[in-house]
């Protein structure tokens, strides 16, 4: 599936900031940015992301961050604040 299809069957751009503990220093915190088109609430790529890296890398998981934004929206329609003609 491609990434505007993604868009027109509800997949939003997902940003997630993984934090994780660095494995020979367990008491510093490493910063991992993770983007993905993802379906808002459940997130399964990004659970699946998860699963794999609690299951087959060796830094702790510390907290996960989520932000995502639909790209493909209704338009909005906004109304001029002024009107200038310049001759």
């Amino acid at each position: 599936m491609g990434e505007i299809e993604k868009q027109l069957n509800n997949y939003r751009l997902t940003t997630a900031e993984i934090l994780y503990r660095l494995p020979d220093h367990p008491a510093l915190l490493q910063s991992y940015l993770w983007q993905e088109y993802d379906i808002a609430p459940r997130f399964p790529m990004l659970h699946k992301f998860l699963d794999f890296w609690s299951h087959n890398l060796d830094g702790k998981l510390h907290s996960v961050q989520v932000a995502n934004v639909r790209l493909i929206q209704t338009p909005e329609a906004r109304y001029a604040d002024a009107l200038l003609n310049i001759q």
